[in-house]
């Protein structure tokens, strides 16, 4: 699926066998690559496999700049106002059914920082980049704080020997540390989607609960 924005053309690859029948899904998961990755990257297709294995649909995106051949996102403002218009186009395809949004790196600070514009109920933030390269007095704690602020129930996922820290257990619903795992998240892809599989349930049960 292309999806034109303010900030350029994204693409969505579909996953599930309910787009075609709207209302069928329990919920729909949107999710998003890494500042210089692609949406078939092996933590994002781990938590393709854990969401449709719970009854989701997913959507993974590739944001416009990097259709444009870009590494870098570029302006924040100009990447979170483009995020919103994806997934405005994204649930207007299955309306009512409960959105969930997440990404690796640099798209995990996107969901975060969006989960209230676009009425998120989870974020999955795999390899939250806590520091930024090379400024260890820094944080992007309040990013990933963000989300749970507005309501959305958080997960995080981050390898053991990921360089740009690993946020701490009162920062996220749950953070689960992978062993052995870099900022990469390349491996374990089995114990990525166990992490959301065993996670995701209770929260949507709290969709159930709320509607």
């Amino acid at each position: 699926m292309e999806i034109m924005t303010g900030g350029g053309l994204a693409r969505a690859e579909l996953d599930g066998d309910g787009w075609a029948s709207r209302g069928a899904a329990r919920f729909l998961l949107v999710l998003t690559h890494g500042a210089g990755g692609s949406a078939d990257s092996p933590d994002l297709l781990a938590s393709c496999d854990a969401a449709l294995g719970l009854g989701g649909l997913v959507a993974r995106v590739t944001q416009p700049y990097r259709i444009r051949g870009a590494r870098a996102p570029g302006s924040a403002v100009r990447q979170d106002a483009a995020w919103v218009e994806i997934v405005a186009a994204l649930t207007a395809r299955v309306p009512g059914v409960p959105l969930v949004q997440g990404g690796r790196s640099n798209g995990a600070r996107v969901a975060c920082r969006t989960a209230p514009a676009v009425g998120a109920r989870a974020v999955i933030a795999l390899a939250f980049p806590l520091r930024p390269p090379g400024r260890t007095g820094q944080s992007r704690v309040a990013e990933l704080r963000a989300a749970g602020t507005a309501g959305a129930a958080v997960l995080v996922v981050n390898g053991e020997r990921d360089p740009f820290g690993i946020p701490g257990a009162g920062d996220a619903d749950r953070v689960v540390v992978v062993p052995g795992e870099t900022h990469a998240l390349r491996g374990h892809r089995a114990v990525i989607a166990g992490a959301i599989a065993d996670w995701l349930p209770g929260v949507l049960q709290g969709f159930q609960a709320e509607d």
